[in-house]
């Protein structure tokens, strides 16, 4: 078994965007590059792209007096799912630069969603999960309602065979995707589960991270449903994205205890053991959000003081053979 080379990482961001009324808030998802290489940025009643090949931004579309809460590309092709304040979900077709279509099966917010090929999942402030086939004409297929508050972070696994969403309930919960039931329901948070990862290099292997009253990221066996490992890292986890080239995870960060001052920045860490690997450092406040490139080579973050910042982290890694041992 090869070693992991030690590689150098640049703690600077290479490229920062002004994003105004970027909203601060742990509960939305604002941020996401697609397949085609834009990343899509919701700002206030509009949503923004800016195209990686040549750098142009384009407005795509303005809500006027509905806000945008969340930002989702399709797994493959141009469609965009957007969620907004009052509960529509508008898909639109970022080549033809129209809307496609809304459903409006939320009564309130939605700050989560998720693709799995032609599923639009979507969860919202009224506790409720929905599935919509983009190719039906019906405006649902399932209604879950599980959790007792808002749903803020909801992942399909690799093989689009379970679910995981989080709620502000302090709830994990991990939905078979054939009966739509729970599998699992994992309650070892103690704050809001917006972080949610699952590992592209060992199946069945998630990781999550808790809010302002919890502050760890906690591994899970998805298969047996146990928790196999968690660790206090000293401040809200607002996002985590396992590295597509290496088996790490990226993390951001928000409220702080006075023990640690993981507030406002970006964290490279080894899995399982939670070895910190590099620290970027740059936004003023926290970092609500963070998406990464579709090549897994750069990863993109948001925050509170109304910034996008690009930083290269794994251009220069090269795929290592994942380690068997944790």
């Amino acid at each position: 078994m090869k070693p992991t080379e030690i590689r150098a990482i640049d703690t600077r961001p290479f490229k920062t965007l002004d994003a105004p009324d970027l909203k601060d808030d742990f509960y939305m998802n604002l941020l996401d590059w697609g397949t085609n290489d834009c990343l899509a940025v919701g700002l206030g009643t509009s949503v923004f792209l800016w195209n990686a090949n040549n750098s142009r931004v384009y407005r795509l579309c303005d809500l006027v007096i509905d806000k945008v809460t969340s930002v989702k590309w399709s797994s493959v092709g141009s469609l965009l799912s957007v969620g907004s304040n009052s509960g529509k979900v508008h898909l639109y077709d970022t080549q033809r630069l129209r809307r496609v279509r809304t459903w409006n099966n939320h009564t309130m917010r939605v700050g989560a969603i998720s693709w799995k090929s032609n599923i639009l999942s979507t969860g919202g402030r009224d506790h409720t999960i929905f599935h919509q086939d983009v190719r039906s004409q019906n405006p649902h297929f399932n209604r879950m309602q599980q959790h007792s508050h808002e749903v803020c972070g909801l992942q399909w696994n690799n093989e689009g065979t379970m679910l995981a969403s989080g709620g502000n309930d302090n709830q994990l919960l991990l939905w078979d995707s054939h009966s739509n039931s729970i599998v699992h329901r994992l309650n070892q948070h103690t704050a809001a589960v917006k972080a949610l990862s699952w590992s592209p290099h060992k199946r069945g292997v998630l990781v999550s991270g808790g809010g302002t009253n919890d502050k760890t990221i906690k591994f899970w066996d998805t298969i047996s449903g146990k928790l196999t490992s968690s660790y206090p890292v000293g401040s809200q986890v607002c996002n985590l994205k396992w590295s597509k080239k290496t088996d790490e995870i990226v993390s951001t960060h928000g409220l702080t205890d006075e023990l640690n001052s993981s507030g406002s920045q970006i964290i490279i860490w080894k899995p399982y053991k939670l070895k910190k690997v590099a620290t970027l450092s740059g936004h003023d406040n926290r970092v609500t959000y963070m998406t990464m490139s579709h090549d897994g080579d750069i990863v993109v973050t948001g925050g509170s003081d109304e910034t996008i910042k690009f930083w290269d982290v794994f251009s220069s890694a090269k795929q290592v053979e994942i380690q068997k041992d944790r």
